[in-house]
């Protein structure tokens, strides 16, 4: 990876982390689309997952008292779960696939809540929030939207959906790191250097996300969390079929 190339990833990083502080989601997904254009697939969901553990990481910390520890701890059951189903069935990614998966994510956020009426406080749905959510998190990088089905339709307000999904991606990525680890082979000691000087570029777009979030509307949040996720998912799904093509 080149140093220009390098820096545009740094700026990126602060970019999608900054969104990430805001809405909680998105920004790894945009993360994700720019290391596929310059690393093999696992090893650029490796890499995200190093990126925006350190991401979410800082913003579960800053809001570490919304977080509903109760929430938390059942839905890591559900990836823990999911990693063994994965590990057990070899599973490997390959870009295409990656692609398209990621790109048809936001079509969740658009069902009708009558149709399903999922509620992370609810420890079953908490649990099986957890095992697809991790699942595919493990399986293509990220899935925002799969965990936002089961927040955005409860009664917690912003702080605490924000919080409580920002620790919960912690552990998913900590989990992906471990599951991708050998993928990790071919990064050079340079690409290593570009991961640990994103740490504080990603630490300081949370932050400027998260002052951003304070100022938001519940009713707000929610209409540009699903917009923005579904404006990325159309960009993927073209990406998709260009590569068929």
């Amino acid at each position: 990876m080149s140093i220009w190339v390098g820096a545009a990833l740094l700026l990126a990083v602060f970019g999608t982390s900054m969104l990430s502080g805001i809405f909680g989601m998105a920004g790894g997904l945009i993360l994700l689309g720019i290391l596929l254009l310059l690393l093999p697939v696992g090893t650029a969901i490796a890499a995200q997952g190093a990126i925006q553990l350190i991401a979410n990481g800082s913003r579960a910390f800053m809001s570490r008292g919304h977080i509903n520890w109760r929430i938390l701890a059942i839905m890591t059951l559900g990836l823990i779960t999911a990693g063994i189903v994965l590990f057990t069935l070899r599973y490997a990614p390959d870009v295409v696939t990656v692609y398209f998966v990621i790109g048809l994510l936001p079509i969740l956020l658009w069902i009708p809540q009558s149709w399903l009426a999922l509620d992370a406080s609810k420890p079953h749905h908490a649990f099986i929030c957890g095992f697809l959510g991790g699942g595919v998190n493990l399986a293509v990088g990220v899935a925002g939207p799969t965990i936002d089905m089961f927040f955005i339709r409860t009664a917690m307000d912003r702080r605490a959906i924000i919080a409580t999904k920002a620790a919960a991606q912690v552990v998913n990525h900590a989990a992906k790191i471990v599951f991708y680890w050998q993928a990790t082979a071919v990064l050079t000691g340079f690409d290593w250097a570009l991961i640990a000087v994103a740490a504080p570029l990603a630490i300081a777009g949370t932050s400027a996300g998260y002052w951003v979030l304070q100022h938001l509307t519940d009713a707000n949040f929610k209409r540009w969390t699903r917009l923005i996720v579904t404006a990325v998912g159309i960009y993927y799904v073209c990406r998709g079929i260009s590569l068929l093509i």
